[in-house]
């Protein structure tokens, strides 16, 4: 007779009201009610009412009640789950008064207060977390790796902010040999928050701190701040006799230097010997090439690679010939041979693009990209037959964008079309913000094209015999360009399905997005009108007001932060003021300067304002979002209100965005555009651009010395010692924009008129990391105090620091030099 203990059967768990029972096989798939993870093995669970927790979770010691470090204010409760369950499932310790919850694995974490953690790169206070509970997965808020030993945790931030203990030890400041001239510090953000975080060792847009150096204009993230070493400053190409030296691409000489391994510009970093004007792209000289390779393009023989120095002395591998007898298999050259002026052979009268593999016997040659990237066949879900790789080098015309090509196309022999490899892959159906249809790539190409179509996008024509996206809605005309609806400023890559609902996709007028609850509404004619309403970003209902203005001048709207106009809603019980326009707003709308679908919000990061992405200005108020995976892209509601057309007073055609703007300037700041900026342009052949900035600028503004309003004005005829400005009595510069009074003859610049923020509310405060007070907004008109750092009067618009220690006004302008 064998004898087995028998453990208990039977459990009594806080968090079920029935007994559980062990179950030692469990085979109902089922989730365990205790970390949301399915349950295997032995279990506990009641079959009544199919609640089940694993063992371990049912035998956890948990007290009802703990003090944790993550929440010092109140303690927390034991709960058989969360009470906000769109949060998470599960046991939970929760804080009723303040809406805190822990998941166990979050609460049993061991963790001590961090000492010494520097206050400028992170506001609050830090806990170490010695072990790391393995079942709560981080990612690293600097690195964006993931987290898997010791780490550091912020409980008082909004959003998860965890630090790798390596991370987060990291010196503040640094000597990197990429940029010897000045040590680089370590930022919380990017250096500049006007632009895109760009580390400029790999040129990758990133997430998280980065070392920089503010004189140079020269950021690194910290995952390539320590691993870039002295010995990878220098190497030895096979294209060149000398070494190449690691360099940046703002310390080449000042004329565009030309890749010689793709013949493509060089951009970035690269390597370089400045003797002899000899430049590689990073990527191009870091390729690997095989020393021989068998390519079915040229399947007689192998490709021999031949380094620059020996080309014309090595001897063919496969059949003794020298390398310049015209029987010699494919021979990489890194550039044509020195012959004669008048040789006629091929190798002399090829078009040399970069590194070549040429077979002079065959009359063949092939570049890297076709040795490597070209497969002979592709076959692609969006087109049902195989296309094959045509092996001779033709002149063509893409049957799908419409574009010339001169190198190795690919054809379907069934549907006879001719095609470049990359546009093999256009999906069939699209979406973009441009429009709110689904577009579907048309390639049934017509012999006649009876009228004219123009790209929506680049207001180009578009022939229609050739591949482009069109509208399949009835009654609809919109009409792109294959490239320009794919382009990665248009198009977020998502592909729509066969057979998706082509319908309208507008999400404006739906219930569920609207921010406003109608309290009262009236008739005005045969439209019903909301006369009182709820706004989700105030807790009073706010009125509207048709005319009239309100008892302060300097009121502000709290969504656009612009003076407010009728109509406008206010709000009785306190200064609050919405225009109409702003307060009818939806939570979620596309719009045509960003790829992804953007969110309406009400908050700002922890200096209390944000930067505009579409014009590198500060703002408060209401702002747009993009909340898509690694993407920052933000605007203000000003660049919300605009659409993808614009017809300006100041020229006389419509203008259009465009989004490649490289070698652009603006027609009204002649400012030089950046390529990813968004500006407006004619298509006249005006060669008119107007950056986002100049197209938002108030036509009409407010001079303390004049009772009218001042009117926008785009050219002046003034006599050139008549060109001053009437506020700081300066000289404006000729063919500028100013703000202009006719009947007072009064002239101001553009930012004396409107000031340097004029996007930010009066009164409101904004924190910078390097002063250890926070700032405020303020509008000087009479008896202006000097600036702190410049010595000049703050007229209009500064910021003042109220502290007793403090007590200055300083511009925004500089404001950076005060850094301690």
């Amino acid at each position: 007779c064998l004898r087995v203990a028998r453990k208990e059967m039977e459990i009594q768990h806080f968090s079920h009201h029935h007994p559980l029972v062990f179950i030692q096989d469990h085979s109902v798939a089922a989730l365990c009610l205790g970390c949301e993870k399915p349950v295997e093995g032995w279990s506990y669970g009641c079959s009544q009412c199919e609640f089940y927790l694993h063992k371990g979770c049912a035998e956890l010691e948990l007290a009802p009640q703990i003090q944790h470090p993550f929440h010092p204010k109140h303690p927390l409760n034991l709960l058989p789950k969360s009470p906000y369950p769109s949060k998470f499932q599960g046991f939970a310790y929760n804080c009723g008064a303040c809406q805190f919850d822990l998941d166990i694995n979050c609460a049993l974490l061991q963790s001590s207060i961090a000492a010494n953690f520097p206050n400028s790169l992170h506001p609050h206070p830090l806990f170490f977390i010695q072990n790391h509970n393995r079942e709560v997965e981080l990612d690293c808020s600097w690195c964006q790796k993931p987290i898997s030993g010791p780490f550091y945790h912020c409980s008082d931030c909004t959003y998860p902010f965890n630090l790798h203990k390596e991370c987060a030890e990291l010196p503040l400041e640094i000597q990197h040999p990429l940029n010897p001239k000045h040590p680089l510090t370590l930022f919380p953000d990017s250096l500049y928050p006007w632009d895109k975080n760009r580390c400029h060792l790999c040129c990758k847009e990133f997430r998280g701190f980065s070392y920089n150096c503010g004189a140079c204009y020269f950021g690194l993230h910290i995952n390539l701040s320590e691993s870039w070493k002295e010995k990878e400053m220098e190497i030895q190409h096979f294209k060149h006799h000398h070494p190449l030296v690691f360099i940046q691409a703002h310390s080449v000489a000042s004329k565009a230097a030309p890749c010689l391994g793709c013949q493509k510009p060089v951009e970035g970093w690269s390597y370089g010997c400045t003797q002899c004007e000899f430049y590689l792209h990073k990527g191009c000289a870091e390729l690997e090439l095989a020393p021989k390779i068998q390519h079915p393009f040229h399947p007689k023989h192998p490709l021999i690679f031949l380094p620059n120095s020996d080309r014309y002395s090595r001897i063919c591998d496969l059949c003794d010939y020298h390398p310049c007898d015209r029987k010699h298999p494919l021979t990489l050259l890194s550039q044509p041979p020195t012959h004669p002026q008048i040789c006629s052979c091929y190798l002399c009268r090829i078009q040399w693009k970069g590194f070549v593999y040429s077979c002079s016997l065959c009359n063949f040659d092939l570049t890297i990209d076709d040795v490597l990237f070209s497969p002979p066949t592709i076959t692609v879900a969006s087109h049902e037959h195989p296309w094959m790789l045509v092996s001779t080098k033709i002149y063509f015309l893409c049957d799908f964008c419409g574009t010339d090509g001169d190198h190795f196309p690919y054809f379907c022999a069934t549907c006879h079309l001719i095609v470049h490899k990359n546009c093999i892959s256009l999906p069939l159906h699209i979406m973009i913000t441009r429009h709110h249809h689904t577009i579907s790539l048309s390639y049934s190409f017509r012999p006649n094209q009876v009228e004219d179509w123009m790209c929506k996008i680049c207001y180009e024509k578009v022939d229609i015999s050739y591949g482009h996206y069109r509208c399949p809605a009835s009654r609809c005309r919109y009409i792109a360009h294959a490239l320009c609806a794919t382009d990665k400023a248009i198009w977020d890559g998502t592909i729509m399905p066969k057979g998706y609902d082509e319908r309208s996709e507008e999400l404006v007028d739906e219930p569920w997005n609207l921010n406003t609850d109608v309290v009262e509404q009236i008739r005005i004619g045969e439209l019903m009108v909301a006369s009182e309403i709820k706004h989700s970003y105030h807790d009073h209902n706010l009125r509207l007001t048709f005319s009239g203005k309100t008892k302060d001048d300097d009121s502000e709207c709290d969504g656009c932060t612009r003076p407010i106009s009728t109509p406008f809603y206010s709000c009785e019980q306190c200064k609050s003021f919405l225009h109409k326009e702003c307060a009818e707003l939806p939570k979620e709308m596309p719009h045509p300067f960003h790829k992804h679908l953007l969110t309406l919000v009400n908050s700002h990061g922890e200096c209390g304002y944000s930067w505009c992405r579409a014009y590198r200005r500060l703002y408060q108020g209401f702002s747009y979002r993009c909340y898509d995976v690694d993407c920052r892209f933000g605007i203000d509601i000003q660049c919300m209100l605009l659409s993808d057309t614009l017809k300006h007073p100041s020229h006389e055609h419509s203008l259009f965005v465009v989004h490649n703007n490289e070698g652009t300037s603006c027609s009204a700041c002649f400012k030089r555009l950046y390529p990813w900026e968004v500006a407006y342009r004619c298509m006249k052949r005006c060669d008119f651009s107007l950056d986002v900035g100049c197209a938002t600028l108030p036509l009409t503004a407010w001079y303390k010395y004049d009772r009218h309003a001042l009117t926008l004005t785009f050219s002046d005829d003034s006599e050139p010692f008549q060109l001053y400005c009437d506020l700081c009595e300066k000289k404006r510069k000729p063919n500028r924009w100013f703000y202009y009074c006719a009947d007072c003859d009064n002239s101001l610049h553009l930012n004396c008129a409107i000031g340097y923020l004029p996007y930010m509310k009066l009164g409101k405060k904004l924190k910078e990391y390097w002063h250890k007070h926070p700032f405020t907004v303020v509008k000087n008109i009479w008896n202006c105090p000097l600036c702190k750092v410049c010595g000049e009067v703050c007229n209009g618009q500064a910021l003042e620091c109220k502290e007793s220690e403090c007590n200055f006004t300083v511009h925004w302008n500089c404001l950076w030099d005060l850094r301690e």
